[in-house]
């Protein structure tokens, strides 16, 4: 997990510059980012949002090593995605981003501890002992009486908690959330939202979550709105 000083300046975790992306549908090409540059601090909890296709989900996927960029240049934990190859965003996604998602991806014939325990075997950690860190994440997040349980005997918010502690159980630099709360009644979505700015300011956890909901995107500290592949906005949330 990685911790900063508020009053420090380091350099960015995350850094864009003139990226684009295109898709290629038969002979047509659809250009879903145009142009992108962005800045994400280390530390910081990143709001983008923009309706859909707006380019947040493009962006989010790039910045994660799930797809390369046509041109430009994406630094992401100090390696550029654009040079990296397959290879390379494997690397990054086994070793510093963690991911959660709208829909919680959990494996419903294992108990919440063997899920978490999935991420730390694909990452070639051992599983046997979760440490004290990871430890204190659990007690955070709400789920250290719950690890026994499987999917199924949990809540949608239970769930995603179990969702977000995967996530985190290899400690990663960075956590990307796409939607993370789409699947969640008002309440439950209260609660993780919650719960990741509580990750942010007590842990130092460095948090790029994408929503097409103004409501959730308040969590963050800083606010990108995107339409049309660029960003064409950038905001405080209010009290912050």
């Amino acid at each position: 997990m990685n911790r900063q000083n508020r009053g420090e300046m380091p350099d960015p975790i995350i850094k864009v510059r003139n990226l684009r992306k295109v898709y290629q549908t038969g002979r047509v090409s659809v250009e879903a980012l145009r142009g992108v540059n962005l800045d994400v601090p280390l530390g910081e909890f990143l709001s983008i949002v923009g309706p859909s296709g707006s380019g947040k989900s493009t962006l989010f996927h790039i910045v994660g090593g799930m797809t390369p960029p046509s041109s430009g240049e994406v630094w992401v934990g100090g390696r550029d995605l654009s040079v990296v190859g397959d290879s390379g965003r494997t690397e990054l996604r086994r070793t510093t981003v963690g991911f959660v998602f709208q829909k919680f991806n959990l494996l419903p014939n294992l108990t919440a501890r063997d899920n978490i325990r999935t991420a730390l075997h694909i990452s070639g950690r051992p599983t046997d002992v979760f440490d004290q860190e990871f430890l204190d994440i659990l007690d955070l997040l709400g789920i250290a009486g719950r690890l026994d349980h499987k999917p199924s005997e949990m809540s949608g918010g239970e769930q995603q908690r179990v969702a977000i502690a995967r996530a985190l159980a290899t400690h990663p630099a960075i956590l990307l959330a796409d939607e993370p709360t789409g699947n969640l009644d008002s309440a439950n979505s209260l609660a993780v939202l919650t719960l990741l700015r509580d990750l942010n300011e007590r842990l130092g956890q460095t948090i790029l979550m994408i929503t097409h909901n103004d409501e959730a995107a308040q969590y963050g500290h800083r606010i990108v709105h995107m339409r049309d592949g660029v960003i064409v906005e950038t905001s405080r949330p209010a009290g912050r």
